[in-house]
């Protein structure tokens, strides 16, 4: 991933460039307090604009708040140095069954009560008690997230700038810092603004990259792909080889359950439906949201493919130690740094910002909405009792997941692999066992909430397995794209079996001994599983 990047790079960061960052910087901040001049002073305002967006907003809004730096690094990463499968097929071949299942089946459940947090839902069906777990759930999930995001961001600002490496945890302070001032003081209607304003930059940094290397190149034939790379693994349509990293029926079926499972349990993303006026409107924010995933995501794989014909031709500007077969994430910061000209380079990398940013802010938005509505304002004694303390109480609630996210940037470094598997590993453990919980509600209507607790259980250790299979037996690692399917074939199989125990309305001793049975077998099949593996 980007933090095996070299320390050094041939650097052409200028003055111009940082005069860019600085001015990019003061626009986000200018846009918050624009904002914040204009509030009436609501909680409903802050979380969901009082529900007035246009389905325009609202679509670009989620793309952004989804679709973060590792993303934006990340594609470009991927075409150079496995190839353009997972590029090109992930969002595209997945994309009519997430509009169908999320557009149809999800948004008329989401948008029919005034929630603010999705968690809201739970409660209802399944109790306080599973609201609670699933909000916990996410915050662990979205906040790994923000911090895997800051941290990328970081590393790349030190390498394409030039500072020194120790300046890193000061410059995650620094976006911190930012992001956190203009989400603190505007709200989510800050925060889409901001986020329409950083779409455009990073399509537009993407462009001006694929540009100037059809200049220096002298057209796009000179880079455009003709061949299959020698150095990309095959990549064959099936497999049910684990070991293989990727097949495109294992895509398909990745991104699917991936992301259905993620738009359909994401505060960020349900957020900005219930910014619209109803359903309808919402759905058609999901489809301009899908439709602007295809497109950045095109563009993106392009700007791989011209940065691999590029230095395939310039073979002298690779520095020793990167190669293309081992270090694509950092062929993007690497292009930036030696061949864009002053203030273009500073634009590229405003783009990349912006890319870390959106998803920064959404994230910092929908934590303190959660907090707000599953902890704090159901909770008596720590509820505000007027609506201007509850408004002060979600700034300084911004300002702690702000410090959180800095902090939890410390571990992140300790995961390999690229910035795809990276996050297959870390974010999206917890995706498929906390949407399982929602199918569970939604769907199954014998359902409890000791069911959906036990099988989120299950669901979250055989997601913890598979991403690190290699660490945990010492063979060959399984490909990341078996996390979700497996994960959540467990999580509705054993959440509708263990629903059929019969647990309501046992006492606390009774529901311990239940617990007791449940894990037993989890426990001995993973310690039987490991052994053999091994």
């Amino acid at each position: 991933m980007v933090a095996d990047l070299p320390l050094t790079f041939p650097l052409a960061f200028a003055a111009l460039d940082w005069v860019v960052l600085v001015v990019y910087a003061g626009a986000l901040l200018g846009i918050g307090f624009y904002f914040y001049s204009r509030q009436s002073g609501t909680t409903e305002e802050f979380f969901v604009g009082n529900r007035r967006t246009s389905p325009l907003l609202a679509g670009i809004s989620m793309f952004t708040a989804l679709t973060s730096i590792i993303t934006y690094i990340g594609t470009p990463g991927e075409y150079v140095q496995n190839g353009p499968v997972l590029v090109y097929l992930a969002n595209l071949i997945s994309l009519p069954f997430v509009l169908l299942v999320v557009g149809w089946g999800m948004i008329p459940v989401f948008m029919r009560l005034p929630i603010t947090s999705v968690y809201e839902l739970l409660e209802a069906r399944l109790g306080l008690a599973v609201r609670r777990t699933g909000s916990l759930a996410y915050m662990v999930t979205r906040l790994v997230w923000m911090a895997l995001i800051l941290f990328t961001a970081a590393k790349v600002l030190v390498y394409v700038t030039g500072c020194d490496p120790r300046w890193a945890p000061f410059i995650s302070i620094a976006i911190g810092i930012v992001t956190t001032t203009y989400t603190l003081f505007g709200g989510i209607k800050t925060v889409m603004i901001t986020e329409a304003v950083q779409f455009c930059l990073l399509v537009v940094g993407a462009l001006l990259t694929i540009a100037t290397i059809t200049w220096k190149l002298g057209g796009f034939g000179a880079w455009w792909p003709a061949r299959w790379e020698p150095h990309w693994a095959p990549q064959p349509f099936f497999s049910l080889d684990p070991h293989v990293r990727v097949t495109v029926f294992g895509t398909l079926i990745y991104y699917s359950v991936a992301t259905i499972a993620q738009i359909g349990s994401d505060q960020a993303a349900v957020q900005r439906f219930l910014t619209t006026r109803d359903a309808p409107a919402a759905r058609r924010a999901l489809i301009l949201n899908g439709i602007a995933v295809v497109i950045v995501t095109f563009i993106l794989g392009l700007v791989g493919a011209s940065l691999m014909g590029f230095y395939r031709l310039h073979p002298q500007s690779i520095p020793a130690g990167l190669t293309l077969e081992r270090n694509g994430d950092a062929f993007f910061p690497l292009y930036i740094t030696q061949f864009l000209p002053a203030g273009v380079a500073g634009l590229v990398v405003a783009s990349l910002l912006a890319a870390a940013m959106s998803c920064l802010s959404a994230g910092i938005n929908s934590l303190i909405a959660i907090l707000s509505k599953d902890f704090i304002e159901n909770s008596p004694s720590l509820a505000p009792s007027t609506e201007a303390q509850r408004l002060r109480l979600t700034r300084w609630l911004a300002l702690a997941i702000g410090g959180l996210v800095v902090v939890g940037t410390i571990g992140i470094g300790l995961v390999r692999g690229n910035i795809f598997e990276v996050a297959g590993k870390t974010v999206n453990l917890l995706t498929c066992p906390l949407f399982g919980i929602f199918f569970l509600a939604f769907f199954v209507p014998k359902s409890t909430p000791f069911g959906a607790l036990i099988g989120a259980t299950y669901s979250t250790t055989a997601a913890i397995i598979v991403a690190y299979w290699d660490v945990l037996t010492g063979t060959p690692p399984v490909t990341f794209l078996w996390i979700a399917p497996i994960s959540m074939a467990v999580s509705l199989s054993t959440g509708v079996y263990f629903s059929t125990w019969n647990t309501r309305g046992k006492s606390a001793f009774a529901l311990l001994g239940y617990t007791v049975a449940a894990l037993v077998p989890l426990a001995a099949g993973c310690s039987l599983l490991l052994s053999y593996a091994r």
